[in-house]
């Protein structure tokens, strides 16, 4: 049996967490010269464009934030 995750994105939450990652996984990316900063924003990134894809939050599951609201 497939088990699926439920999704509790939007649309414009999915497009808007892409367009996040693709703006600080790319060239134009935020540059600071502590280098825990910037593999932050890596790791935000990185997040970002994978919730993007697959719809679901952790932490909006977590605070029991629903889709569309």
């Amino acid at each position: 049996m497939k088990r699926m995750v439920k999704q509790n994105l939007d649309r414009l939450d999915r497009v808007l967490r892409f367009a996040l990652a693709f703006w600080w996984l790319g060239p134009l990316a935020p540059q600071y010269s502590a280098v825990w900063a910037n593999w932050i924003i890596a790791a935000i990134g990185w997040i970002a464009l994978i919730e993007s894809f697959i719809g679901w939050c952790w932490l909006h599951d977590m605070l029991g934030i629903k889709k569309g609201r």
